[in-house]
């Protein structure tokens, strides 16, 4: 299982620049960024690309009802992003969602030569994951039910008679003095949001469950020890202390692979 590192896009850009570079030269296979409502995550990407030489990239993921395929495809251009390292991760909640995310990925493939990746929550939209992306990105799943999404992705590649995309999946990661409290901060807003609350529901766990909150470094490498063979991917999504980049990079060590 090869890891991937991410952080908030809207940190300071000295941040993103030295979490890449530490996720490069520690051996992560990815380092990724959100798309967090306004804020655009692909300038937070281009940071990220100008720090590091041979590291993927990721953006997961840019919501398709804010943000169409137009100006996805302008904004990767315009950041001069390496299509060869990207994974270019949409989403969309419903109303409409899958109609959304297949008529956007299908747009932004005319136009763009670059790998493309769906947020799957729901059993339906995993299933049209494995239709249509070269990869799929879970978020606040425990890895039982990731093992159980992955099999609805593989079901529906299956279906299309197409490989199975590569699975991604986000795990916070909080580590120190404050640790649990900022885990449950950020599960609380999520929990908030009417599709993730269903998936909370429907895996009867507190958003908390989903984490990794630890002391050390060694309490971090026997929680994704959990992980080992469930996804091909799993990627750390750093919850610091601060927002600075001593913290950010101590997140980076402890989860090196």
């Amino acid at each position: 299982m090869s890891r991937g590192f991410a952080v908030a896009a809207n940190v300071k850009a000295e941040v993103i620049a030295a979490a890449a570079r530490e996720a490069e030269a520690t051996g992560y296979t990815s380092f990724w960024v959100n798309h967090p409502g306004p804020f655009d995550g692909l300038a937070s990407v281009a940071v990220a690309a100008k720090a590091t030489q041979r590291i993927a990239l990721g953006i997961g993921v840019i919501p398709l009802h804010t943000r169409g395929p137009a100006s996805i495809v302008e904004g990767a251009r315009t950041h001069a992003l390496p299509l060869d390292r990207l994974w270019l991760g949409v989403g969309s909640p419903n109303p409409r969602s899958l109609e959304r995310v297949r008529d956007g990925v299908a747009a932004v493939r005319k136009e763009l030569r670059t790998k493309l990746v769906v947020a799957a929550l729901g059993p339906k939209m995993c299933r049209l994951a494995g239709e249509i992306a070269d990869g799929v990105l879970f978020n606040w799943l425990t890895p039982e039910h990731a093992k159980a999404s992955a099999a609805l992705v593989r079901e529906g590649a299956q279906a299309a008679k197409r490989p199975a995309p590569r699975m991604f999946g986000y795990v916070r990661l909080a580590m120190g003095p404050g640790a649990a409290d900022r885990v449950a901060k950020e599960g609380g807003r999520y929990a908030a949001i009417p599709a993730y609350k269903a998936n909370f529901d429907r895996m009867g766990v507190k958003p908390e469950a989903t984490a990794i909150v630890a002391d050390s470094p060694a309490e971090v490498t026997r929680a994704l020890a959990r992980w080992e063979g469930v996804l091909d991917e799993v990627i750390l999504r750093a919850l610091p202390a601060d927002d600075g980049v001593e913290s950010t990079l101590a997140l980076v060590r402890a989860a090196k692979p």
